[in-house]
């Protein structure tokens, strides 16, 4: 489909809904708004521009249009939550900058990388390591760990085609799938974490902060992560068994990278400083953002980040587009009314279902719709208020929605080749095809539902979150 057709379904979108009659007991601002946010979302799913140039369109419309006043339009700009994901995309740059990404993942591998299986977890290891401070996990498991998994493969002359299964096959499927659990477990390992918690407090009266966010993903997420690399070790193991040549190998670089240089200890420092401070945020006054800020602040002062290397983050600055301008739609419909008028129609559909049927349902469609999405992104915007709305109304505990449906907005992504950034880097390698990615995708897919969906809940009432 060419990028015209797809800009004129994006538009042919917001007029066919902007022209129906607006419905009873809603303001027509209300339903205007609904349809440019609708249109963005199919404009995000169809991509005929990139995902922050169609935000900012739309923003634009939305004060052309009279729908909000400008203020209101681009009120998502000084959100707080949208510069802690900005600032969050800085330290990622700092961990790849410094080096000290990789040195961590390479020590990882010396230590427990004797084995096939060891080898996994240390990179999964790795992964969760770096989640909290890297937002992008495209730019974690594809800019950090990807080029590591790659060369280890080279290494044991496992290569696309017969050789696929000597390692690397069984490596690109548990570091991919283990990637969208570490993405769940911190509200600052995937950009799309900090909308949900947005709207949640925004449209649910649910606040998830960091320290929250984290405790909630702690037991499923260990769970998954200790499950995954054992999983595939079973169902899809590889040929070669023992990896003593990793340790070699990941030996060899370290020797490569030298001593650990000023740079990275001060990226160490200031990293371990934000995490402290995130997970006693209830113990003291300082917001999640204030000390990512802060975290940033200090990296510059230390030279560990120059300006030029704020400036060429593009990551950060397309987030704070695409994210502010979601925020200050999602914003305006619940000012405008439209969220108290959508609970009201649909809690009469859900009246006659038991909450705990009506919140099982839900979840289960909100995970498997993944299959028509290229973006959490675009998931999260289309999906989350809505679904979240329907099951509260129905009478779920709202802490039980938001948290469900926000670590489902990660783990989704199992079980497709398309369903989120890495996907197409991991799958593109060469080494899985594609019947058996799905294959493995939605078995993947089964067990995360089970873990977070049933030893989750169990989790959450034990430590009061529900």
């Amino acid at each position: 489909m060419s990028k015209l057709l797809r800009g004129l379904i994006t538009v042919l979108t917001l007029i066919i809904i902007w022209l129906i009659p607006t419905p009873q007991g809603l303001e027509a601002e209300a339903w205007q708004l609904l349809a440019i946010f609708i249109a963005t979302i199919v404009g995000l799913i169809l991509q005929p521009l990139p995902m922050g140039a169609i935000v900012l369109i739309a923003v634009t419309f939305t004060a052309l249009s009279g729908t909000l006043s400008l203020d209101d339009a681009l009120a998502g700009f000084a959100n707080s939550v949208v510069w802690l994901i900005v600032m969050a995309f800085l330290f990622a740059r700092g961990f790849i900058k410094t080096g000290l990404g990789q040195r961590i993942a390479y020590l990882m591998i010396k230590r427990f990388g004797k084995s096939s299986l060891g080898l996994s977890y240390a990179i999964v290891g790795s992964d969760l390591i770096l989640a909290p401070a890297t937002p992008s996990n495209t730019a974690r498991a594809g800019g950090v760990l990807f080029p590591i998994v790659r060369s280890l493969c080279n290494s044991y002359d496992s290569e696309p085609g017969p050789t696929a299964g000597k390692l690397g096959s069984y490596l690109m499927v548990t570091v991919f799938q283990a990637n969208l659990v570490t993405s769940a477990m911190f509200m600052t390992a995937m950009a799309a974490n900090p909308l949900v918690v947005e709207l949640s407090a925004e449209h649910l009266g649910v606040q998830l902060d960091w320290a929250t966010w984290a405790l909630a993903a702690s037991v499923p997420g260990i769970i998954s992560l200790i499950l995954i690399p054992i999983l595939f070790y079973k169902i899809y193991p590889p040929e070669i068994k023992q990896t003593p040549e990793a340790a070699e190998f990941a030996d060899n670089e370290l020797k490569k990278l030298g001593p650990m240089t000023f740079n990275e200890k001060v990226m160490l420092g200031v990293f371990v400083l934000a995490l402290v401070l995130w997970a006693t945020g209830q113990l003291h006054d300082i917001g999640g953002t204030t000390v990512a800020l802060l975290g940033v602040g200090l990296l510059l002062i230390a030279g560990v980040l120059e300006w030029k290397d704020v400036l060429n983050e593009n990551g950060a600055w397309n987030a704070l587009i695409w994210f502010g301008g979601l925020v200050a739609m999602a914003s305006g419909l619940g000012e405008l009314g439209f969220i108290d008028w959508f609970t009201e129609q649909v809690q009469a559909g859900v009246a006659d279902m038991g909450w705990f049927t009506a919140y099982i349902i839900i979840a289960l469609v909100y995970f498997y719709a993944h299959y028509g999405f290229a973006s959490m992104t675009a998931h999260v915007t289309a999906m989350f208020v809505p679904f979240a709305t329907v099951a509260i109304a129905a009478g779920a505990p709202a802490y039980m929605v938001a948290l469900t449906l926000g670590f489902f907005s990660n783990l989704n992504a199992a079980m497709t080749h398309y369903g989120t950034g890495p996907a197409p880097i991991y799958f593109g390698a060469g080494y899985v095809e594609l019947g058996k990615w799905w294959k493995l995708g939605f078995l993947t897919s089964v067990i995360f539902v089970v873990i977070w969906l049933g030893l989750g809940s169990v989790w959450w009432n034990i430590i009061g979150l529900i």
